[in-house]
């Protein structure tokens, strides 16, 4: 760290040695003999990968160094560089391996690469793409791993990295200061919803709530529409979210890139495909909601609603499926307004179907860092003089930065107890006790995502021998 307003992020360069760069270029021309040899093709694992290149290494060095002793420290060690330099993303992998990092943006040659660290924010690293075939050879090979093509006719690339990790690429025309490549860096560990309460994203009271509503008591599990702005955490916030979805139910996920990790065993992850070079063989988000219905689906979770899909969705939850879904806007308001026009164009009669809209906002503070923050869950309380209307239920304090209940009823709580044939005491009493099951994770530290599912899961099964247990180990 230094005095610059943006921070500097130092990768640390290591240099190959004369000999080393032969090694690796020998290596590079003998890597697919050598798979053939051992009965492998090139997707061969990394292990098995890793052990040829030390073979390989082994021999040569001592063929060529016969009076020295190399060691196996330094055996080891060039092995795993080349193996990054053969399989990763050359220049850029150490920081495609630093978990710590948000995203990964190089705006074109001669210029930084910038990176947005979870901790520290923007930040500019030492590297840099000295030409233009430097950085369209790395874009390239990212296109071939994940399929896809990248020329003057498609000069755009979207898509995924193996790791889950989408990326983003131009060249000229459309970007007309040469190449472009920005990696959203999928975390390999994925924040729960004890992370989110930790970190103030979401409140204990608010967990507790949602994790009642969106299981419902088996009578009526709520739908909710998860809002913001770009990168403000919202596929974050449901993948956290969907802990809470009764382990019992088949889940269908849909998505662009597939992001959502969740954390049952019936889950079927459906992803949208491009039409071929031939303008062929597209998948819209529409066509795999409109799929996801004949496969008998308990909960439709779509990853972002944008287009004709939702009018789909929306007849799903008219129609007694449950389901959520992301979208971009700035308020729940704005949400409503969203959904009902183009190139939406969903019935407000319809919007009834959500439960909540669930607002989450990336906050940005004077220093250039950020928070992400849950800043209102509104509910759809129904239809007055052609109007949808909203009952603010929880509100975000900038002040406090807390987030508080501000609601005298719920509508929703309303609606399970009615249909459960539970008080509404006997509702808020549950929800108490979802709290303190949640509470003992946040006290002992259970935060991923097996540990946190496993304690969800034993309290759908026996609800007041988790209770106990949490009581007794006070």
């Amino acid at each position: 760290m230094n005095n610059e307003i943006i921070p500097q992020y130092n990768v640390i360069k290591r240099e190959y040695s004369h000999n080393e760069k032969i090694l690796l270029g020998e290596m590079r021309e003998n890597l697919v003999d050598l798979a053939i040899s051992t009965g492998e093709n090139f997707q061969a694992s990394e292990e098995k990968l890793l052990n040829d290149i030390r073979n390989f290494l082994f021999l040569r060095i001592n063929e060529t160094n016969e009076n020295t002793n190399v060691s196996n420290e330094y055996l080891d060690d060039l092995s795993r560089r080349f193996l990054r330099d053969i399989i990763g993303y050359g220049k850029i992998d150490s920081l495609i391996q630093d978990d710590e990092l948000e995203e990964i943006m190089i705006i074109g040659t001669d210029k930084p690469v910038f990176v947005y660290h979870r901790e520290y924010g923007m930040m500019k690293t030492n590297l840099q793409f000295g030409n233009e075939g430097e950085l369209r050879d790395l874009i390239d090979s990212i296109a071939r791993q994940i399929n896809r093509r990248i020329d003057q006719e498609s000069p755009i690339l979207d898509g995924r990295l193996i790791d889950g990790s989408r990326i983003n690429a131009t060249i000229p025309p459309v970007s007309a200061d040469g190449p472009s490549l920005t990696i959203r860096k999928f975390r390999r560990d994925p924040l729960t919803v004890i992370d989110l309460i930790n970190s103030r994203t979401i409140s204990l009271d608010l967990a507790g709530f949602l994790w009642l509503c969106i299981d419902g008591l088996g009578v009526k599990s709520a739908n909710a529409i998860i809002s913001g702005g770009t990168s403000s955490g919202k596929t974050t916030t449901l993948n956290a979210l969907s802990a809470f979805i009764n382990p019992n139910e088949r889940i269908i996920t849909i998505e662009d890139t597939l992001e959502l990790q969740i954390p049952h065993e019936h889950v079927i992850r459906m992803e949208t495909r491009p039409a071929n070079v031939e303008g062929k063989g597209e998948l819209t988000m529409n066509d795999l909601v409109k799929n996801s219905l004949r496969q008998r689906p308990d909960r439709i979770i779509v990853g972002e609603v944008r287009a004709g899909e939702a009018i789909t969705l929306f007849t799903a939850l008219n129609t007694g499926h449950s389901g959520f879904g992301t979208l971009h806007s700035n308020d729940a308001r704005e949400t409503i307004t969203r959904l009902t026009n183009e190139p939406m164009s969903v019935p407000e009669i319809m919007i009834q179907a959500i439960d909540f809209i669930i607002m989450q906002n990336r906050i940005y503070t004077p220093s250039g860092m950020s928070f992400r923050r849950v800043s209102e869950v509104a509910e759809v309380v129904g239809m007055e003089e052609g109007t949808v209307q909203l009952n603010k239920i929880f509100q975000w304090n900038p002040e406090r930065d807390t987030i508080e209940n501000v609601c005298i009823t719920s509508h929703t709580l309303e609606q399970i107890a009615s249909l459960s044939g539970k008080t509404i005491t006997e509702l808020h009493h549950e929800i108490e006790n979802r709290k303190i099951v949640l509470k003992h994770m946040i006290n002992q530290d259970i935060r991923s995502v097996e540990d946190v599912n496993s304690v969800i899961e034993l309290y759908y099964k026996n609800p007041q021998k988790v209770l106990n247990r949490i009581i007794l180990n006070r």
